[in-house]
């Protein structure tokens, strides 16, 4: 039987290696390994526990603003304080900006090309590969059209994002006790502005754009389901009181509950850290690496929820949510099309939510709540970036950082199996996928991009037997 090698997987963010075993036609067993050490935690002992926010927004340049946000909440909860209402308002702003263009790179720019037949001539949207394109002509044609106004939209939320935050990438406004920037009209009335332009472009453009493809693509609402476990931690306070807007929850073989963050642990079996990390809590955690280690075979952690395998991202909180139209689907909701549809219909709902935010700031008015240091404390920061849960833990030992750790999206959903052998999300979302022809696996990559994973994958097809072919897929 031959085994076919996919090295790498583009059009998607960062370091990700997967390894399937295929037999019968589809997929039998499944590895996700992340092959790039992060070590951020380790750079971060010692700084004041105000650098903070400034140096894990370098853990991505795609999704900062999730991490910069975890880090001051995690602040906020070891400084005892709160935002007011400017403040609130303003990171929730920044955070949204940040999703927008977010989940428009996700679908045009990373993953539509697996579904989107795009003109031989145009070099960067020409496919690389044999692919599956159903789109009926004006539908493909419209949609090609779309991926370069897409280009201009994300430039429209960055645009958005800076007029609160300063720039981006790196964002330079959201500190403990809520923001560095200042309220005032011509602000606000740009900030309308622009994002008036993103919601017309949502609506009619993104939300057509993907219920068309999931519409041609149907068969895809029955592959890649995954683990069917969902949680989130929630995200944008809509009130001084903490109300979120995106719902906190978890989603358990098939029963709603809520989320309790003291059931959160973080395996290591088979990830390349020493096994005294193994079934911490997250606060509690040490990061040893250990290159080499027998039987591992990722950098990342396996977060667990309750020792249970979950994931995470825009359907885990549409789902937890209610979104209706997300909710009707049913089982169809856990699929490569399921999650397409709840990022496409997420963003829908955020933007429109902050047209209304933006409209409750208050000019000149205070946007950030005073505060110290404390010599010693504990903090938790829990939020949802634009790929899912995201948590934060800070342990501040004489006015410094002692312990720091970051439980990111992908984490939770590229993870390693555990102690107990469970594969993580998408591992188990990759087993079942059928993989039409060994020389030309586009399946996978389809599979793996629902996630929008924010690392970079190189995929092996293996089936026992000899090497048949090696090459690229994009």
């Amino acid at each position: 039987m031959p085994k076919v090698i996919v090295d790498p997987v583009t059009r998607i963010e960062g370091h990700l290696k997967i390894e399937v075993e295929v037999e019968g036609g589809k997929v039998v067993s499944a590895k996700s390994s992340g092959t790039l050490f992060r070590g951020l935690e380790l750079i971060l002992r010692g700084h004041d526990p105000r650098d903070a926010q400034e140096i894990v927004q370098r853990i991505c340049g795609v999704c900062p603003i999730g991490h910069g946000t975890a880090a001051t909440l995690a602040l906020d909860d070891a400084f005892q304080i709160k935002p007011p209402h400017n403040g609130r308002i303003i990171r929730n702003l920044i955070l949204g900006a940040n999703y927008i263009q977010s989940h428009i790179l996700h679908f045009y720019h990373l993953a539509a090309l697996d579904y989107v037949k795009a003109p031989d001539n145009i070099p960067p949207l020409a496919p690389r590969y044999e692919g599956d394109y159903r789109l009926p002509d004006a539908v493909n044609t419209a949609a090609v059209n779309h991926y370069l106004q897409a280009l201009e939209m994300r430039k429209k939320a960055h645009e958005m994002l800076a007029i609160f935050g300063g720039r981006m990438p790196g964002q330079r406004a959201i500190v403990p006790g809520g923001v560095t920037e200042t309220v005032d009209t011509e602000k606000i009335v740009h900030f309308k502005y622009r994002l008036a332009e993103l919601i017309d472009f949502i609506d009619n453009v993104y939300v057509p754009d993907v219920l068309a493809v999931a519409d041609v693509y149907k068969d895809w609402l029955e592959i890649g389901a995954g683990c069917k476990n969902l949680l989130a931690y929630g995200a944008f306070p809509v009130d001084d009181n903490g109300t979120l807007f995106f719902k906190r929850g978890v989603y358990t073989e098939g029963s709603e509950g809520d989320l309790d963050p003291e059931k959160i642990t973080e395996e290591v079996k088979y990830s390349w850290y020493n096994d005294d990390t193994g079934g911490n809590k997250p606060g509690e955690s040490v990061i040893t690496p250990e290159p080499g280690k027998d039987g591992a075979y990722s950098w990342l952690k396996a977060p667990r929820y309750d020792g249970k395998v979950h994931e995470v991202g825009p359907l885990a909180r549409m789902w937890i949510g209610g979104e209706p139209k997300i909710r009707a689907l049913g089982d169809k909701a856990f699929s490569v099309m399921g999650r397409h549809a709840a990022r496409a219909l997420e963003c829908q709902k955020l933007a429109h939510a902050m047209a209304d935010w933006v409209m409750q700031l208050e000019p000149g008015k205070p946007t950030c709540t005073p505060h110290k240091v404390p010599n010693r404390a504990e903090g938790m920061g829990l939020t949802e970036a634009a790929r899912g849960a995201l948590g934060h833990w800070i342990k501040i030992e004489g006015g410094r950082i002692a312990k720091y750790n970051a439980v990111v999206p992908t984490t939770w959903n590229g993870g390693p199996r555990d102690s107990k052998g469970q594969p993580g999300p998408i591992e188990q979302a990759l087993v079942g996928t059928p993989v039409k022809d060994p020389n030309n696996p586009i399946e996978l990559v389809r599979v793996v991009r629902s996630f929008d994973p924010c690392i970079a994958c190189a995929v092996h097809v293996i089936t026992p037997g000899r090497d048949v072919r090696k090459f690229r897929v994009y």
